[in-house]
């Protein structure tokens, strides 16, 4: 019924539609095959062409494992808070981070950024994240008096306070120190490691089994707090169960690559616009795929065009938040 009800309010020109995924689906085939195989040194087949080609499979697979989390956190947030203004980094999760990094190496030196590094800092930091997010939801939203905009407004302040105590803490570092710090503290896809993408993936792929099977719940709820009620949708329940798979594919992104604060949004925003619906079953594996696209082709043309390839992220994060605010402006309220 509720799916019915949704495709009834929001018609899908789906040839147009299917014609649009097909390209940017082959947008991203080729966009892979050109970063995994173009001007890779020895001859094809050889040795060290393998040996390339499976360094440059990392920087793949990150590419891959960060859009899909960006983008499903994005949507899914969206969903949850019933604004498309909204990012999952107004939750605080970015500053968390921040603050976890410069407090290892205010209190233990640049050093334990190298030293600590592995798949033990990677778990530790991951659920300290969503341990924060649980219990931020469940101290705030949950109860009786749970309000979904005072749960956002606090996220906002602890976000302010984190960035704040980082900011203390960075003044007080050695020139070096803050040096080594800044360059972890950037988005960057050449800051993950081998050996994090299988358990990275295999997390990202259980919440999105999760996800996808939830996606007519998701339907309903985009129709509002009363709607979903009134169809017999456990509302809070469900939006909590949302913010937490948020969190946790936040997490595996931010704890794989640094923070990527209006990636998400642009991604989503642009699902929006090209899916032509509102439901989940189109929307997910559209932002899914141009987050693809857009990560690989900036990756390609800056990697082989301006050799600057650590500046994909720096680029994208401007483009995202010019276009963050050109949107804010155009809609004119949160």
């Amino acid at each position: 019924m509720s799916d019915t009800l949704i495709r009834s309010a929001t018609p899908v020109r789906r040839p147009r539609v299917a014609w649009r995924f097909v390209v940017v689906a082959a947008i991203v085939v080729v966009a892979a095959v050109g970063v995994l195989t173009w001007d890779v040194p020895g001859a094809p087949g050889s040795r060290g062409f393998w040996i390339a080609v499976s360094l440059r499979a990392v920087s793949l697979g990150t590419i891959a494992l960060v859009a899909c989390c960006q983008a499903s956190a994005t949507v899914l947030f969206h969903t949850g808070t019933a604004n498309r203004i909204l990012t999952p980094s107004i939750m605080g999760f970015d500053a968390l981070y921040v603050v976890m990094q410069t407090a290892l190496v205010f209190f233990f030196g640049s050093a334990a950024l190298s030293a600590t590094d592995g798949l033990l800092k990677v778990a530790i930091q991951s659920v300290l994240m969503v341990g924060f997010a649980t219990l931020l939801y469940g101290w705030l939203f949950a109860g009786p008096r749970g309000n979904l905009h005072v749960m956002l407004l606090v996220g906002v302040v602890l976000g302010v306070g984190f960035g704040s105590l980082s900011t203390v803490m960075q003044r007080l570092l050695t020139p070096s120190d803050f040096d080594i710090l800044s360059a972890r503290l950037f988005g960057n896809l050449s800051n993950s490691d081998a050996g994090y993408l299988p358990w990275g993936a295999l997390v990202a792929t259980a919440v999105l089994v999760v996800v996808w099977r939830m996606r007519h719940r998701l339907d309903v709820l985009a129709l509002g707090r009363e709607a979903s009620i009134n169809l017999g949708v456990s509302y809070r329940r469900e939006v909590t169960v949302i913010l937490v798979l948020v969190a946790v594919l936040v997490s595996v992104s931010t704890t794989l690559v640094g923070p990527m604060t209006f990636f998400g949004f642009l991604v989503a925003t642009l699902a929006y616009q090209l899916a032509g619906s509102a439901q989940h079953r189109i929307v997910l594996p559209f932002a899914v795929l141009l987050g693809m696209a857009i990560l690989l082709v900036g990756y390609f043309v800056l990697r082989h065009v301006f050799y600057a390839a650590g500046m994909l992220s720096v680029i994208i994060e401007f483009v995202g938040g010019v276009f963050f605010l050109v949107f804010l402006l155009r809609k004119g309220a949160l």
